[in-house]
């Protein structure tokens, strides 16, 4: 009888044991106890553009804000090139203003007396040939032929330039063709799209914080050539925060979708952070190898997401933390 009394207790402590593991998720409460790590998303921020870094302007650890500027490019040459195409700009401008607004009233008067010297030359050159005319008509050998021919063709002439004359002026009341406005007005966008393309070059040497986030590392320096490929910073999001933890099929119908949660980590057990059930696997996993007893490890899981409202910021990526479910007020 003394020989089995140890053999008895050594078999209730295997059987307390066993009982212990198969029940090591669920407290006295009732509630679910499920182990994992903090997960946070990461953002591997670059430059839009290509060039050298001319500064940054943030340190690891530093929060920043959404389109807060976070480092700079040199873009002193493309800035140049941008106040040139200013003035190219304002030149084609200038060009259409000039075609839209027509001719000045000073040229307009110009064009004008010039009309009316050559029809008051006309008029001396009709005189000279009727003079010339009734020379030659008399007989009297006062005009020759020749001078007759002369006075002729300085009539000719007069006439054609008043012609000419009222030919510019029609043409400075008339304006410029609808043609050359509307090729002005192509030179002057095409102008202006360089410009706002160069502008937008400009704008693509910021390095800009796409979301609250903090700097884990600097991964390029001021004075290192970088392009759009190249990772210059890495962010880690302060929103939204979860904890990855695996269920196993016998407890997966005591959760569900938004039931409440606490998450404690070992660094400060007094101060649980609150939290909602957002994601449930539908599909079963094995463990990870992260679980370190080979029962787990061989055992089929569900993959779950408690996301996490930790304003104060306690919870750290990565972070192993222990959640709590409330699953005794599950309907």
């Amino acid at each position: 009888m003394k020989k089995l009394t140890p053999i008895l207790a050594l078999f209730a402590l295997l059987a307390g044991g066993w009982w212990w593991w198969s029940h090591r998720g669920t407290t006295g409460s009732g509630d679910l106890v499920l182990y994992g790590n903090v997960d946070i998303r990461q953002i591997a921020l670059a430059f839009d553009g290509s060039g050298r870094i001319s500064e940054l302007l943030v340190e690891e650890g530093d929060a920043v804000e959404k389109g807060q500027i976070v480092g700079r490019l040199d873009t002193r040459t493309l800035e140049l090139q941008a106040d040139a195409q200013e003035a190219v700009v304002e030149a084609q401008r200038q060009a259409l203003m000039k075609f839209s607004n027509g001719s000045r009233p000073e040229e307009i008067a110009q064009v004008r007396a010039q009309l009316a010297a050559a029809a008051a030359a006309q008029v001396l050159a009709e005189q000279e040939l009727t003079r010339v005319r009734q020379l030659r008509a008399s007989r009297s050998g006062a005009a020759s032929q020749q001078s007759l021919e002369q006075a002729q063709a300085g009539a000719e002439a007069a006439t054609a330039t008043v012609a000419q004359a009222q030919a510019a002026l029609d043409l400075s009341l008339a304006g410029a063709r609808a043609e050359d406005i509307a090729q002005a007005e192509a030179q002057l966008r095409s102008a202006e799209v360089q410009l706002e393309l160069l502008r937008h070059q400009i704008g693509q040497g910021k390095l800009v914080a796409p979301d609250h986030a903090v700097i884990r590392s600097r991964l390029r320096e001021p004075g290192d050539m970088v392009g759009p490929t190249t990772p210059v910073l890495a962010l880690a999001l302060t929103q939204p925060k979860w904890v990855r933890v695996y269920v196993g099929e016998p407890d997966l119908g005591r959760i569900r979708a938004g039931m409440a949660a606490e998450v404690v980590s070992d660094s400060q057990p007094d101060q649980p952070v609150a939290g909602t059930v957002g994601y449930i696997a539908s599909v079963a996993e094995f463990t990870p190898k992260t679980v370190q007893t080979e029962e787990l490890r061989t055992s089929l899981v569900y993959e779950v997401h408690v996301i996490v409202a930790d304003q104060a910021d306690r919870l750290r990526l990565g972070q192993p933390v222990t959640v709590r479910l409330a699953t005794t007020a599950t309907p």
